[in-house]
């Protein structure tokens, strides 16, 4: 949200005591149907001033509001809001579900950079990625993997974006790139030991490698975030590629003893050596309901 500055120089805020918040999704303007933020400009200037009836979703609940354009020295009409209507970043892909054709990724959510909050998608696409760089990790900054999706391939949708990873369907099974042989078990939280075990990353556009790293802690119980187990990278040739874990690496799959048992969550900003990893079982359970 921000002031407008009118054709009389004056400042408003169209936007004030309309119940309209950040972090809402504007569905409808005037009735018309918005899919991106050229529909919402079209629409607003549209109006030559009249008031504007909104219908946008808070909090899962659809609301209606008005609100009154301000018309600034370009002849144009603003609402004060500041909108969105896309994202993209580079993440890994923890498993793929050949019964169900569905795939999870992450083991968190894509949440909004300036609430924090998730985001409701309303579609999303899922593609390969080049690698262009690796940002090793340091005590206090954590390293990032860059890339770029331009001239990639469409790989499936993305249907479903939750605290605990995000999930959707593969269309384009050919440019995921699987290889039969290396399918695994889920490992029940039973099954998973502190001590050593692997994760697997692609960080050099060619097929994933496996590192050592240590299981540190397991929080049986926990059901309610994304921070099952405490994990630390101990693999030489990954601390000296990457310092640890960065972002980018979020969704590599954790396996121990032949079996997929979670994937790496977060990073520790003081010691990116350290970080997390979220079960496989909540993983795959969110991977379920999306069908």
């Amino acid at each position: 949200m921000s002031e407008i500055k009118g054709e009389d120089n004056k400042k408003y805020k169209p936007y004030e005591n309309t119940g309209i918040e950040e972090g809402d999704t504007i569905v409808k303007a005037n009735n018309v149907q918005i899919n991106s933020t050229d529909d919402l400009i079209e629409t607003v200037n549209n109006s030559n001033g009249k008031e504007i009836k909104l219908e946008y979703i808070s909090d899962e609940e659809t609301k209606e509001c008005s609100i009154l354009p301000v018309k600034q020295e370009n002849n144009e009409y603003k609402l004060g809001l500041w909108v969105r209507d896309s994202a993209a970043g580079v993440g890994t892909v923890t498993f793929y579900e050949p019964e169900t054709r569905t795939f999870g990724a992450l083991g968190h959510g894509i949440s909004d950079i300036d609430t924090g909050e998730l985001i409701d998608i309303a579609s999303g696409e899922f593609v390969t990625t080049r690698i262009l760089n690796i940002e090793k990790g340091e005590n206090g900054t954590p390293g990032k993997i860059q890339g770029s999706i331009e001239k990639q391939e469409k790989i499936g949708t993305i249907n479903k974006n939750t605290r605990f990873g995000i999930y959707g369907t593969v269309n384009n099974l050919y440019s995921l790139n699987l290889d039969n042989s290396k399918e695994v078990e889920v490992a029940t939280r039973d099954e998973i030991k502190k001590g050593k075990a692997t994760i697997l990353c692609n960080l050099d556009n060619d097929k994933p490698q496996e590192y050592e790293i240590e299981i540190e802690e397991i929080y049986k119980d926990n059901n309610y975030n994304n921070k099952s187990m405490e994990i630390r990278v101990t693999d030489k040739e990954l601390l000296e590629k990457t310092g640890g874990i960065i972002q980018g690496m979020s969704g590599s799959p954790i396996i121990q003893n032949g079996k997929f048992i979670g994937a790496v969550t977060h990073v520790l900003v003081n010691n990116p050596e350290e970080g997390y990893g979220v079960f496989a079982d909540i993983m795959i359970k969110q991977s379920k309901e999306v069908m």
